[in-house]
Protein backbone atom coordinates (compact mmCIF):
# COMPACT_ATOMS: atom_id res chain seq x y z
CA UNK A 1 0.00 0.00 0.00
CA UNK A 2 1.04 3.22 -1.11
CA UNK A 3 2.15 5.51 2.04
CA UNK A 4 1.11 8.57 0.56
CA UNK A 5 4.83 10.18 0.13
CA UNK A 6 3.76 11.77 -3.04
CA UNK A 7 2.83 15.02 -2.74
CA UNK A 8 0.06 14.53 -5.94
CA UNK A 9 -1.20 10.95 -3.82
CA UNK A 10 -4.81 10.79 -3.73
CA UNK A 11 -5.43 13.49 -6.90
CA UNK A 12 -6.90 12.89 -9.54
CA UNK A 13 -5.60 15.11 -12.90
CA UNK A 14 -6.94 15.90 -16.32
CA UNK A 15 -4.48 16.26 -18.96
CA UNK A 16 -5.97 18.16 -22.15
CA UNK A 17 -2.91 18.73 -24.14
CA UNK A 18 -2.33 17.33 -27.62
CA UNK A 19 1.37 17.71 -28.08
CA UNK A 20 3.81 16.23 -25.17
CA UNK A 21 0.55 14.75 -23.30
CA UNK A 22 2.49 11.53 -22.17
CA UNK A 23 5.50 13.77 -21.01
CA UNK A 24 3.25 15.94 -18.72
CA UNK A 25 1.19 12.35 -17.68
CA UNK A 26 4.51 11.40 -16.73
CA UNK A 27 5.54 13.96 -14.86
CA UNK A 28 2.10 14.19 -13.09
CA UNK A 29 1.96 10.68 -12.08
CA UNK A 30 5.69 10.23 -10.77
CA UNK A 31 4.32 12.79 -7.99
CA UNK A 32 1.78 10.38 -7.71
CA UNK A 33 -1.19 11.86 -9.70
CA UNK A 34 -4.07 9.84 -10.95
CA UNK A 35 -3.44 10.91 -14.64
CA UNK A 36 -6.90 11.45 -16.87
CA UNK A 37 -6.17 11.81 -20.48
CA UNK A 38 -8.33 13.87 -22.56
CA UNK A 39 -6.52 15.45 -25.79
CA UNK A 40 -8.77 18.47 -26.33
CA UNK A 41 -6.57 19.30 -29.68
CA UNK A 42 -4.56 18.30 -32.14
CA UNK A 43 -2.18 20.05 -34.46
CA UNK A 44 -2.28 20.27 -38.21
CA UNK A 45 0.42 20.79 -40.63
CA UNK A 46 0.16 22.81 -43.37
CA UNK A 47 2.73 21.90 -45.48
CA UNK A 48 1.10 21.91 -48.37
CA UNK A 49 -0.85 24.79 -47.51
CA UNK A 50 -1.10 27.37 -50.53
CA UNK A 51 -1.15 30.71 -48.56
CA UNK A 52 1.94 29.24 -46.60
CA UNK A 53 3.38 28.29 -50.10
CA UNK A 54 2.26 32.04 -51.13
CA UNK A 55 3.65 33.87 -47.91
CA UNK A 56 7.10 31.68 -47.99
CA UNK A 57 7.75 33.19 -51.52
CA UNK A 58 7.57 36.78 -50.53
CA UNK A 59 9.72 36.15 -47.42
CA UNK A 60 12.55 35.13 -49.89
CA UNK A 61 11.65 37.24 -52.68
CA UNK A 62 11.46 40.53 -50.91
CA UNK A 63 12.87 42.65 -47.84
CA UNK A 64 11.69 42.14 -44.60
CA UNK A 65 12.52 44.37 -42.01
CA UNK A 66 11.25 41.88 -38.68
CA UNK A 67 10.68 38.59 -38.31
CA UNK A 68 8.37 37.53 -35.35
CA UNK A 69 9.06 33.97 -34.39
CA UNK A 70 5.89 32.65 -32.08
CA UNK A 71 6.61 29.17 -31.51
CA UNK A 72 9.84 26.81 -32.08
CA UNK A 73 7.51 23.90 -33.80
CA UNK A 74 6.30 26.80 -35.89
CA UNK A 75 9.36 27.87 -36.88
CA UNK A 76 11.01 24.50 -37.46
CA UNK A 77 7.84 23.20 -39.21
CA UNK A 78 8.09 26.62 -42.02
CA UNK A 79 11.35 25.86 -42.61
CA UNK A 80 10.86 22.29 -42.89
CA UNK A 81 8.14 23.60 -45.31
CA UNK A 82 10.28 26.13 -47.55
CA UNK A 83 12.96 23.26 -47.47
CA UNK A 84 10.62 21.27 -49.32
CA UNK A 85 9.92 23.82 -51.86
CA UNK A 86 13.36 24.70 -52.80
CA UNK A 87 12.84 27.61 -50.76
CA UNK A 88 15.31 26.96 -47.42
CA UNK A 89 18.26 28.80 -48.17
CA UNK A 90 16.50 31.84 -49.78
CA UNK A 91 14.77 32.02 -46.66
CA UNK A 92 17.15 31.56 -44.04
CA UNK A 93 19.46 34.24 -46.04
CA UNK A 94 16.54 36.61 -45.75
CA UNK A 95 15.94 36.25 -41.76
CA UNK A 96 20.20 36.24 -40.92
CA UNK A 97 20.15 40.06 -42.43
CA UNK A 98 16.61 40.49 -40.77
CA UNK A 99 15.84 41.63 -37.22
CA UNK A 100 14.42 38.82 -35.53
CA UNK A 101 11.93 38.87 -32.66
CA UNK A 102 11.55 35.68 -30.79
CA UNK A 103 8.34 35.54 -28.26
CA UNK A 104 9.80 33.16 -26.01
CA UNK A 105 12.92 30.40 -25.11
CA UNK A 106 11.24 27.61 -27.33
CA UNK A 107 11.38 30.31 -29.97
CA UNK A 108 14.99 31.13 -29.48
CA UNK A 109 16.43 27.53 -29.63
CA UNK A 110 14.43 26.72 -32.78
CA UNK A 111 16.29 30.01 -34.33
CA UNK A 112 18.93 29.58 -32.86
CA UNK A 113 19.29 25.43 -34.33
CA UNK A 114 18.63 27.01 -37.47
CA UNK A 115 22.01 28.86 -37.35
CA UNK A 116 20.30 32.30 -36.92
CA UNK A 117 20.59 34.87 -34.03
CA UNK A 118 17.35 36.74 -32.72
CA UNK A 119 17.28 40.38 -32.01
CA UNK A 120 15.29 40.81 -28.90
CA UNK A 121 12.97 38.39 -26.91
CA UNK A 122 10.58 39.55 -24.31
CA UNK A 123 10.88 38.30 -20.51
CA UNK A 124 6.80 37.54 -20.32
CA UNK A 125 6.38 35.80 -23.75
CA UNK A 126 3.29 37.96 -24.26
CA UNK A 127 2.28 39.07 -27.35
CA UNK A 128 1.57 42.32 -26.11
CA UNK A 129 4.81 43.09 -25.00
CA UNK A 130 6.30 41.94 -28.36
CA UNK A 131 3.93 44.79 -29.82
CA UNK A 132 5.28 47.70 -27.43
CA UNK A 133 8.52 46.35 -28.58
CA UNK A 134 8.17 46.80 -32.01
CA UNK A 135 5.96 49.64 -32.14
CA UNK A 136 8.73 51.67 -30.54
CA UNK A 137 10.04 52.58 -33.52
CA UNK A 138 8.16 54.02 -37.12
CA UNK A 139 6.98 51.38 -38.63
CA UNK A 140 5.33 53.24 -41.64
CA UNK A 141 6.03 51.48 -44.86
CA UNK A 142 7.94 48.54 -43.07
CA UNK A 143 7.72 44.84 -43.95
CA UNK A 144 7.20 42.09 -41.26
CA UNK A 145 6.53 38.95 -41.17
CA UNK A 146 4.52 36.93 -38.29
CA UNK A 147 4.72 33.13 -38.19
CA UNK A 148 1.38 32.13 -36.28
CA UNK A 149 0.21 29.65 -33.76
CA UNK A 150 -2.41 28.01 -34.53
CA UNK A 151 -4.62 31.04 -35.72
CA UNK A 152 -4.97 34.54 -36.36
CA UNK A 153 -3.44 36.62 -34.18
CA UNK A 154 -5.69 40.35 -34.69
CA UNK A 155 -4.31 41.27 -31.87
CA UNK A 156 -0.20 41.54 -33.39
CA UNK A 157 -1.13 41.74 -36.70
CA UNK A 158 -3.84 44.64 -36.23
CA UNK A 159 -1.26 46.40 -34.59
CA UNK A 160 1.81 46.89 -36.74
CA UNK A 161 -0.67 47.26 -39.57
CA UNK A 162 -2.54 50.24 -37.53
CA UNK A 163 0.79 51.62 -37.34
CA UNK A 164 1.52 51.51 -41.11
CA UNK A 165 3.46 48.18 -41.45
CA UNK A 166 2.95 45.91 -44.67
CA UNK A 167 2.22 42.44 -42.42
CA UNK A 168 3.05 38.99 -43.93
CA UNK A 169 1.41 36.07 -41.93
CA UNK A 170 2.87 33.21 -41.99
CA UNK A 171 0.21 29.91 -40.91
CA UNK A 172 2.41 27.04 -40.83
CA UNK A 173 -0.30 25.12 -38.58
CA UNK A 174 -3.48 25.40 -37.06
CA UNK A 175 -5.66 23.68 -34.10
CA UNK A 176 -8.00 21.70 -34.62
CA UNK A 177 -10.50 20.05 -32.32
CA UNK A 178 -9.68 16.03 -31.10
CA UNK A 179 -11.32 13.65 -33.79
CA UNK A 180 -12.35 11.44 -30.93
CA UNK A 181 -14.55 13.87 -28.31
CA UNK A 182 -15.17 10.86 -25.98
CA UNK A 183 -12.33 11.05 -23.19
CA UNK A 184 -12.26 15.45 -23.30
CA UNK A 185 -16.63 14.71 -22.43
CA UNK A 186 -16.06 12.34 -19.80
CA UNK A 187 -13.07 14.78 -18.50
CA UNK A 188 -15.80 17.54 -18.12
CA UNK A 189 -18.17 15.21 -16.47
CA UNK A 190 -16.06 14.35 -14.44
CA UNK A 191 -14.95 17.72 -13.67
CA UNK A 192 -18.86 18.73 -13.11
CA UNK A 193 -19.23 15.92 -10.85
CA UNK A 194 -16.00 16.75 -8.79
CA UNK A 195 -14.25 13.36 -9.37
CA UNK A 196 -11.11 14.92 -10.83
CA UNK A 197 -9.45 17.89 -8.60
CA UNK A 198 -7.41 19.86 -11.43
CA UNK A 199 -7.26 20.35 -15.38
CA UNK A 200 -3.95 21.19 -16.82
CA UNK A 201 -4.24 23.50 -20.26
CA UNK A 202 -1.04 24.03 -22.08
CA UNK A 203 -2.82 26.40 -25.20
CA UNK A 204 -5.86 29.05 -25.18
CA UNK A 205 -6.75 26.69 -27.90
CA UNK A 206 -7.39 23.47 -25.54
CA UNK A 207 -9.40 26.20 -23.11
CA UNK A 208 -11.56 27.26 -26.23
CA UNK A 209 -11.86 23.38 -27.28
CA UNK A 210 -12.97 22.29 -23.52
CA UNK A 211 -15.41 25.08 -22.79
CA UNK A 212 -16.82 24.15 -26.35
CA UNK A 213 -17.06 20.76 -25.71
CA UNK A 214 -19.10 21.22 -22.42
CA UNK A 215 -21.32 24.06 -24.08
CA UNK A 216 -22.15 20.79 -27.09
CA UNK A 217 -23.51 19.21 -23.80
CA UNK A 218 -25.38 21.69 -21.95
CA UNK A 219 -22.22 21.78 -19.48
CA UNK A 220 -20.10 24.64 -20.00
CA UNK A 221 -21.72 27.39 -17.01
CA UNK A 222 -21.41 23.94 -14.70
CA UNK A 223 -17.74 23.54 -15.51
CA UNK A 224 -16.96 26.67 -15.10
CA UNK A 225 -18.64 27.03 -11.50
CA UNK A 226 -16.83 23.79 -10.61
CA UNK A 227 -13.10 25.71 -11.77
CA UNK A 228 -14.21 28.34 -9.44
CA UNK A 229 -15.28 26.14 -6.80
CA UNK A 230 -13.57 22.87 -5.96
CA UNK A 231 -11.28 21.79 -9.36
CA UNK A 232 -8.28 24.13 -9.78
CA UNK A 233 -7.52 24.91 -13.17
CA UNK A 234 -3.64 24.95 -14.11
CA UNK A 235 -2.65 26.66 -16.88
CA UNK A 236 0.67 26.96 -18.05
CA UNK A 237 1.23 30.65 -19.17
CA UNK A 238 -1.42 33.92 -18.82
CA UNK A 239 -1.59 33.65 -22.56
CA UNK A 240 -3.41 29.78 -21.83
CA UNK A 241 -5.92 31.29 -18.89
CA UNK A 242 -6.50 34.48 -20.19
CA UNK A 243 -10.07 32.99 -21.45
CA UNK A 244 -10.64 31.50 -18.02
CA UNK A 245 -9.82 34.36 -15.79
CA UNK A 246 -11.95 36.47 -18.28
CA UNK A 247 -15.20 34.26 -17.00
CA UNK A 248 -14.14 34.75 -13.30
CA UNK A 249 -12.31 31.26 -13.32
CA UNK A 250 -9.27 31.46 -10.81
CA UNK A 251 -6.28 29.92 -12.08
CA UNK A 252 -2.54 28.66 -11.35
CA UNK A 253 -0.04 29.08 -13.31
CA UNK A 254 3.99 28.71 -12.97
CA UNK A 255 6.33 31.53 -13.48
CA UNK A 256 7.88 30.08 -16.36
CA UNK A 257 5.52 28.42 -19.09
CA UNK A 258 6.97 24.87 -18.78
CA UNK A 259 5.24 21.61 -17.99
CA UNK A 260 7.60 21.04 -15.41
CA UNK A 261 7.12 24.59 -13.89
CA UNK A 262 3.55 24.22 -14.39
CA UNK A 263 3.64 20.61 -12.23
CA UNK A 264 6.06 22.04 -9.56
CA UNK A 265 3.00 24.31 -9.29
CA UNK A 266 0.38 21.59 -8.96
CA UNK A 267 2.33 20.04 -6.30
CA UNK A 268 2.58 23.33 -4.17
CA UNK A 269 -0.72 24.69 -4.89
CA UNK A 270 -3.12 21.50 -5.33
CA UNK A 271 -2.65 20.04 -2.00
CA UNK A 272 -3.23 23.36 -0.09
CA UNK A 273 -6.52 23.93 -2.00
CA UNK A 274 -7.56 20.51 -1.93
CA UNK A 275 -6.65 18.53 1.36
CA UNK A 276 -7.42 18.88 5.24
CA UNK A 277 -5.84 17.39 8.15
CA UNK A 278 -7.88 16.37 10.78
CA UNK A 279 -6.84 14.01 14.52
CA UNK A 280 -9.69 11.58 14.98
CA UNK A 281 -10.03 8.90 17.35
CA UNK A 282 -5.98 9.39 17.67
CA UNK A 283 -5.62 9.06 14.45
CA UNK A 284 -3.85 11.66 11.76
CA UNK A 285 -6.34 11.97 8.89
CA UNK A 286 -5.67 13.64 5.71
CA UNK A 287 -8.76 13.98 2.94
CA UNK A 288 -7.60 14.50 -0.40
CA UNK A 289 -9.01 14.24 -3.67
CA UNK A 290 -10.08 11.04 -4.32
CA UNK A 291 -8.49 9.03 -1.41
CA UNK A 292 -7.09 9.55 2.31
CA UNK A 293 -3.83 9.33 3.58
CA UNK A 294 -4.67 7.63 7.74
CA UNK A 295 -1.44 7.12 9.58
CA UNK A 296 0.68 7.52 6.49
CA UNK A 297 -1.23 5.20 4.48
CA UNK A 298 -2.84 6.42 1.19
CA UNK A 299 -6.68 4.40 1.14
CA UNK A 300 -8.68 4.99 -2.29
CA UNK A 301 -12.12 6.33 -1.41
CA UNK A 302 -14.81 5.81 -3.80
CA UNK A 303 -16.76 9.11 -4.95
CA UNK A 304 -19.89 8.54 -2.99
CA UNK A 305 -18.32 7.47 0.68
CA UNK A 306 -15.92 10.20 -0.30
CA UNK A 307 -18.70 12.92 -0.36
CA UNK A 308 -20.18 11.73 3.11
CA UNK A 309 -16.24 11.79 4.57
CA UNK A 310 -15.59 15.91 3.15
CA UNK A 311 -19.32 16.23 4.68
CA UNK A 312 -18.23 15.13 7.95
CA UNK A 313 -14.75 16.57 8.03
CA UNK A 314 -16.58 20.45 7.85
CA UNK A 315 -17.98 20.09 11.07
CA UNK A 316 -15.77 17.42 12.48
CA UNK A 317 -17.07 15.82 15.92
CA UNK A 318 -20.79 17.21 15.67
CA UNK A 319 -23.89 15.26 14.17
CA UNK A 320 -24.55 15.45 10.61
CA UNK A 321 -28.34 14.18 10.38
CA UNK A 322 -28.49 11.40 7.42
CA UNK A 323 -31.12 13.88 5.43
CA UNK A 324 -28.42 16.07 5.11
CA UNK A 325 -26.12 13.53 4.23
CA UNK A 326 -28.94 12.48 1.43
CA UNK A 327 -28.35 15.62 -0.39
CA UNK A 328 -24.11 15.48 -0.44
CA UNK A 329 -24.42 12.00 -2.50
CA UNK A 330 -22.94 12.17 -5.96
CA UNK A 331 -26.23 12.03 -8.67
CA UNK A 332 -25.78 9.53 -11.26
CA UNK A 333 -25.67 11.81 -14.19
CA UNK A 334 -21.75 11.94 -15.30
CA UNK A 335 -22.07 13.04 -18.81
CA UNK A 336 -20.10 11.29 -21.32
CA UNK A 337 -22.62 11.98 -24.09
CA UNK A 338 -24.60 15.10 -24.63
CA UNK A 339 -26.66 16.51 -21.62
CA UNK A 340 -28.69 18.73 -24.10
CA UNK A 341 -29.43 15.89 -26.18
CA UNK A 342 -31.33 13.78 -23.02
CA UNK A 343 -32.92 17.15 -21.95
CA UNK A 344 -30.88 18.71 -19.11
CA UNK A 345 -31.41 22.62 -19.01
CA UNK A 346 -28.60 24.06 -17.17
CA UNK A 347 -31.18 24.59 -14.22
CA UNK A 348 -32.28 21.02 -14.09
CA UNK A 349 -28.59 19.72 -13.89
CA UNK A 350 -27.81 22.04 -10.89
CA UNK A 351 -30.51 19.96 -9.16
CA UNK A 352 -29.73 17.15 -10.54
CA UNK A 353 -28.54 15.33 -7.91
CA UNK A 354 -30.99 12.64 -6.80
CA UNK A 355 -32.30 12.88 -3.40
CA UNK A 356 -31.06 9.62 -2.66
CA UNK A 357 -32.76 7.93 0.42
CA UNK A 358 -31.05 6.79 3.73
CA UNK A 359 -30.38 3.51 2.92
CA UNK A 360 -28.18 5.01 0.54
CA UNK A 361 -26.23 6.54 2.97
CA UNK A 362 -26.01 3.96 4.79
CA UNK A 363 -24.92 1.64 2.22
CA UNK A 364 -22.06 4.40 2.09
CA UNK A 365 -21.23 4.92 5.52
CA UNK A 366 -20.49 1.34 5.42
CA UNK A 367 -18.34 1.47 2.44
CA UNK A 368 -16.24 4.63 3.95
CA UNK A 369 -15.65 2.50 7.45
CA UNK A 370 -14.48 -0.19 5.28
CA UNK A 371 -12.30 1.99 3.17
CA UNK A 372 -10.46 3.50 6.36
CA UNK A 373 -9.77 0.42 7.41
CA UNK A 374 -9.91 1.48 11.31
CA UNK A 375 -13.00 1.02 13.70
CA UNK A 376 -14.84 3.73 15.37
CA UNK A 377 -13.78 7.02 13.23
CA UNK A 378 -17.29 7.62 11.54
CA UNK A 379 -19.63 7.20 14.88
CA UNK A 380 -23.46 6.43 14.78
CA UNK A 381 -25.41 8.83 16.26
CA UNK A 382 -28.70 6.77 16.59
CA UNK A 383 -31.87 8.43 15.04
CA UNK A 384 -29.65 11.42 14.07
CA UNK A 385 -26.69 10.79 11.77
CA UNK A 386 -23.13 10.31 11.97
CA UNK A 387 -20.21 12.12 13.10
CA UNK A 388 -16.47 11.97 13.15
CA UNK A 389 -15.07 10.94 16.79
CA UNK A 390 -13.16 13.87 17.59
CA UNK A 391 -13.57 16.63 20.32
CA UNK A 392 -15.78 19.33 18.60
CA UNK A 393 -14.84 21.85 20.86
CA UNK A 394 -11.18 20.93 20.24
CA UNK A 395 -12.14 21.02 15.91
CA UNK A 396 -13.92 24.42 16.63
CA UNK A 397 -10.80 25.25 18.19
CA UNK A 398 -8.47 24.50 15.40
CA UNK A 399 -10.50 25.52 12.84
CA UNK A 400 -11.06 29.25 13.93
CA UNK A 401 -7.52 29.36 14.54
CA UNK A 402 -6.79 28.64 10.74
CA UNK A 403 -9.28 31.19 9.93
CA UNK A 404 -12.11 29.09 10.01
Amino acid sequence: MSTGNEPLAGFAVGVTAARRHEELATLLERRGARVVLAPAIRLVPLADDAELLEATRACAEGPLDHVVVTTGIGFRAWLEAADGWGMRDAVTARLAETGIVARGPKARGAIRSAGLRESWSPESEECAEVIRHLLREDLAGARIAVQLYGDREPELTGALRAAGAEVIEIPVYRWSRTEDPTPLRRLVGQAVAGTVDAVTFTSAAAVAATLAVAAEDGLEEPLLDAMRSQVVAACVGPVTGRALTGRGVPTVQPERARLGALVRTLVSELPRRRSRRLSVRGFSLELRGHAVVLDGQLRPIAPAPMAILRALARRPGHVVSRAELCGVLPGRLVPGGSAARDGWTRERLREARPQADEHAVEMAVARLRRGLGRPGIVETVVKRGYRLACDPRMADRLAAGAGG
